[in-house]
């Protein structure tokens, strides 16, 4: 029926501009996530831990909380590109039956979600 293709076209719209979202998303959480390395991973400092390291008998075992932040962007990112590709599939696997109406909903949806 033309309310349900209709409704599909659109579906398949939000959900291209939704994919756009997420991988816009995901950059700015790697952006963010490298914002707030430790700097305890630069080489310079890497190279001072070692002598610090070999001076102390300390146990480093206990993370700094630059570490702990650095694995829950870490964890964001893990999760924002499942999402990027879940998405994706269910676009690819849309556009893959033919339907040029369907096609056309992808592109127009991928073109407004690239905008915003």
């Amino acid at each position: 029926s033309p309310a349900g293709m209709l409704l599909s076209v659109l579906v398949i719209l939000l959900l291209s501009v939704l994919y756009e979202a997420v991988k816009m998303g995901k950059a700015v959480l790697l952006q963010r996530a490298l914002l707030a390395l430790p700097r305890s991973l630069s080489q310079e400092a890497l190279g001072e831990r070692q002598e610090e390291d070999s001076r102390d008998s300390r146990d480093s075992r206990d993370p700094s909380p630059a570490q702990g932040r650095w694995f829950w962007f870490h964890v964001a990112q893990t999760l924002f590109h499942v999402l990027q590709v879940v998405l994706g599939y269910m676009v690819m696997l849309a556009v893959m039956s033919y339907n040029a109406w369907i096609f056309l909903g992808a592109i127009a949806g991928s073109t407004l979600g690239y905008f915003m």
